[in-house]
């Protein structure tokens, strides 16, 4: 279970899992979606293990969502994208499917992909002054339809819509009000408030966590998207807008969209 930029510690029967490169913000890029779905799945079939913490290292951002100076080598055609899209898809649902329940521990950027994984969590505790957003549209990029479907279970289409397509950016307390978070605290409690809700969590039973998580996404359904419409999600790789949109963020420039 190593990646350069993902570590994992264990305290006891908790573990932490950080998102280790804070130059960009712990911005991910292709390998470490990769990397998550295998730490992810590892530590789903450890029997001894109670809770996990998924969190950013330093302060200054949970993950700044996809790491975009890599796009031009890990995105762009069709094909790249479908590769791409798989990775994070098997990362993200690998969260969410994981056996144990997950605290997300959001301090600073909680952005695109960022906001994503902490949306997978079972718990998300957050400061006061984070700053959670999902800016695809910025981009030119489509939120795939089982990335958008945790969003719309915590929040509603409502949310989900100011998310999406208005690109609000909300603060703790604002993501707090629209169901975003299980809790938000000062900027400086977050770390111990879910540290305390990790070790919480891990002196219940363990039997009794799991079959509650599993019951509540048993109950809450699959999602009913043909494999065809999945594979739509990635056809925003052949549009102009996107490869636009992608010079003009790199040139800190705002991207001109033209629906094509």
């Amino acid at each position: 279970m190593t990646h350069p930029h993902l570590s994992v510690t264990r305290d006891n029967d908790v573990a932490t899992v950080t998102f280790d490169r804070p130059e960009v913000r712990n911005a991910f890029d292709l390998s470490m979606w990769e990397g998550l779905q295998t730490i992810m799945q590892s530590l789903s079939a450890e029997d001894d293990l109670r809770c996990v913490v998924l969190r950013g290292a330093g302060r200054e951002a949970f993950c700044a969502g996809a790491d975009i100076g890599a796009f031009a080598r890990e995105r762009g055609s069709r094909e790249q994208e479908d590769r791409y899209g798989e990775a994070v898809h098997a990362g993200m649902q690998s969260v969410r499917r994981c056996r144990h329940p997950v605290v997300a521990m959001i301090m600073g950027a909680c952005i695109g992909g960022g906001a994503g994984i902490a949306t997978m969590c079972d718990f998300r505790v957050g400061g006061e002054g984070i700053r959670l957003g999902i800016t695809a549209r910025n981009l030119g990029i489509w939120y795939a339809y089982a990335e958008i479907d945790p969003v719309l279970q915590l929040a509603g289409s409502g949310v989900a819509a100011e998310l999406l397509i208005e690109g609000r950016i909300l603060n703790g307390r604002e993501a707090y009000e629209k169901g975003l978070l299980s809790r938000v605290v000062p900027d400086a409690e977050v770390e111990a408030e879910a540290t305390a809700l990790a070790r919480r969590i891990a002196t219940g039973s363990p039997l009794s966590a799991r079959f509650h998580k599993a019951a509540i996404q048993k109950l809450r359904g699959d999602l009913p998207v043909s494999d065809e419409e999945q594979r739509a999600v990635n056809d925003f790789a052949d549009t102009e807008d996107f490869r636009n949109a992608t010079r003009a963020f790199l040139a800190k420039q705002r991207p001109v969209f033209r629906g094509r």
